[in-house]
């Protein structure tokens, strides 16, 4: 990947990149870090949470009422952001269940009020996860979230990353490149309203 120009941020962002499968050694865990990396050339902070991570104990029936202390980290993560950037593969026409459940144990409403929050999709199939990124949509709007409109979807996904874990097309670099720094802009507009 060409590396972009160096575009350092006076104000402080940290974005949070949340790889929406528990699925061990994913391609979204895969695309989360390319774009890991990219955030950090363009000068910004990034936490990666890999829901693969998630503990045990969050799946016991007890944990809507109180959440175990080992989900803290993950709620501190999501609250602390200065945006999101949520990855999603396609699962049965939808997105996977476990990134639902996710978003259902996180504080309300502060996790995502007023919050800025890009999506990227991608799928083995042809869509590149249009489906998934649309249903999240209406989730986060519901939770009144601020939508960054600049979408990617990437169809086929396998044949787009090498073994060097690095996107092998140049328009699918430029769409990457795009997102990325027009998201760190939006975000950065949007901190003075959450605060």
């Amino acid at each position: 990947m060409a590396k972009p120009p160096q575009r350092v941020y006076k104000n402080y962002l940290m974005i949070c990149l949340v790889s929406g499968t528990n699925r061990p050694n994913s391609n979204t865990l895969r695309v989360t870090k390319i774009y890991e990396e990219l955030y950090k050339k363009y000068g910004v902070e990034t936490r990666l949470l890999d829901l693969a991570e998630l503990p045990h104990e969050l799946f016991f029936p007890s944990s809507y009422a109180e959440k175990p202390d080992s989900f803290s980290k993950f709620t501190k993560e999501i609250t602390s952001a200065s945006g999101l950037h949520v990855f999603t593969p396609e699962y049965n026409g939808s997105f996977p269940g476990v990134l639902k459940y996710f978003i259902d144990h996180l504080p309300f409403p502060e996790s995502f009020e007023k919050r800025p929050v890009a999506f990227t999709g991608l799928a083995a199939g042809m869509w590149g996860a249009l489906r998934s990124v649309e249903q999240l949509e209406s989730i986060f709007k519901y939770r009144n979230a601020f939508l960054f409109n600049e979408r990617v979807f990437l169809p086929k996904v396998d044949s787009l990353i090498n073994e060097k874990n690095e996107f092998t097309q140049d328009f699918t670099k430029k769409l990457v490149d795009s997102q990325v720094s027009n998201f760190i802009k939006f975000t950065k507009a949007l901190v003075p309203i959450r605060q």
